[in-house]
């Protein structure tokens, strides 16, 4: 990969600071999608010593380059998102890996298809902490920035998700009792 490469991947990946997500911050900020991204990564360079037995460098990666296809579609919370707005979000992340340099797109593809699989340790952890960012985030959200829905699915959500590890299951219980304070408390 040349510097006018390495620039161009850059450049693309720089409209993440630029898409909004569903969530917002602790202070009412609308949240990016870089930001989310970013902290799924610390969530799992965190995890290193919880799971010795895994590849957490891999998990790291996953994590960085999840959600680069909203760099074309944007984020669509995942309560709306039809299978027609991931197909969209596929298909143009597809065009664009493709076109990446070689070494690099061979590195995305594989490490998409071991995602989307989920057969893996790893790739089971980056989904469990993509979707447990997400309800972290809402509990420090102000609970005025939360939609209707939210208050069930923030009791119900990623459970499923998370049942391959004690670790990250127990995670989910705190992230729970996190959420029925804030709601209880009307925080």
């Amino acid at each position: 990969m040349n510097a006018r490469e390495y620039l161009e991947i850059l450049h693309i990946a720089e409209r993440l600071k630029d898409t909004p997500r569903h969530c917002t911050t602790s202070n009412g900020r609308t949240e990016s999608v870089a930001e989310h991204s970013w902290r799924i990564s610390l969530m799992a360079f965190l995890l290193r010593h919880e799971f010795p037995d895994v590849n957490m460098d891999k998990v790291v990666d996953m994590c960085l380059i999840h959600d680069l296809g909203e760099c074309f579609t944007g984020d669509i919370p995942t309560f709306i998102k039809t299978d027609s707005d991931r197909k969209t979000e596929d298909e143009l992340l597809n065009l664009w890996v493709e076109n990446l340099p070689s070494e690099i797109s061979k590195d995305f593809k594989e490490l998409y298809k071991e995602m989307e699989a989920q057969d893996t340790k790893e790739a089971k952890i980056y989904k469990a902490l993509d979707k447990l960012e997400a309800l972290i985030q809402h509990n420090e959200s102000p609970i005025t920035t939360w939609s209707e829905n939210e208050y069930e699915l923030n009791k119900t959500y990623a459970f499923n998700t998370v049942e391959f590890s004690e670790w990250l299951t127990e995670l989910r219980k705190e992230i729970l009792n996190d959420t029925l304070e804030k709601i209880e408390t009307g925080k």
